[in-house]
């Protein structure tokens, strides 16, 4: 690690902001910087550029507490003006969300060097963390990692033939009412035995109980919106 690492965290909650500085004081060498705004974060960033840049940026995704006057009102916000500024600094995030779509979503659209999990997190991690993303590399804690490992094989098994049963399972109170809907790649239906066969299947790969179940599994993987 270089003699002095300049990082900034950033929580719109203080107790949590305090127990993250818990977990850092035992790492040597930080200079740590702490604020509870978006706003105010871009601003030091932008400042210290001109003297000592930050390092490393940790960031929560949703923030409560946002007045009328704020321009940036989350994390992912602040995570793409600072793209869009094109500011050279490690950007990880800390924070409640695990919900697989939302996960999937920032880190394809945002790319984050780190995702950590409030709570879950210790000293030992976020020095991990921090080594790699001075490193240039990516870190996922490991909830994060399997969750996107899960994602990524059921996408391979996915075809357009279960999506499109997945989409129109909701809109029927009978799974009969599904034939004569869904079609295969040819243009020809799907006959109500391939269908029930299909779901069997989908229910079996998405571990899902029942219909209703598999549906709120597939939100949840993010394959449905």
């Amino acid at each position: 690690m270089p003699e002095e690492i300049k990082i900034l965290i950033v929580d719109d909650h203080q107790l949590i902001i305090e127990g993250i500085l818990s977990y850092l004081k035992d790492i040597p060498n930080l200079v740590i910087e702490t604020t509870n705004s978006c706003d105010d974060a871009l601003s030091k960033i932008k400042v210290a550029l001109t003297e000592k840049p930050f390092q490393i940026m940790f960031t929560d995704l949703s923030f409560d507490n946002v007045s009328g006057n704020s321009r940036i009102d989350s994390g992912e916000n602040l995570i793409k003006e600072i793209r869009k500024q094109k500011i050279p600094i490690q950007v990880g995030v800390i924070t409640g969300h695990s919900e697989t779509n939302r996960i999937f979503y920032v880190i394809q659209n945002l790319k984050p060097s780190a995702y950590l999990l409030k709570g879950k997190c210790n000293t030992n991690e976020l020095n991990f963390a921090i080594q790699k993303m001075l490193g240039d590399e990516t870190y996922y804690t490991h909830e994060i990692h399997q969750k996107l490992l899960k994602r990524a094989l059921i996408e391979i098994q996915m075809d357009d033939v279960a999506i499109q049963i997945l989409k129109e399972l909701p809109n029927h109170p009978k799974i009969s009412n599904l034939e004569g809907v869904i079609k295969k790649e040819d243009g020809s239906l799907l006959k109500i035995r391939s269908i029930e066969n299909k779901l069997a299947k989908l229910r079996t790969d998405l571990q899902a109980n029942n219909n209703t179940d598999l549906v709120l599994k597939a939100k949840e993987l993010g394959i449905l919106d």
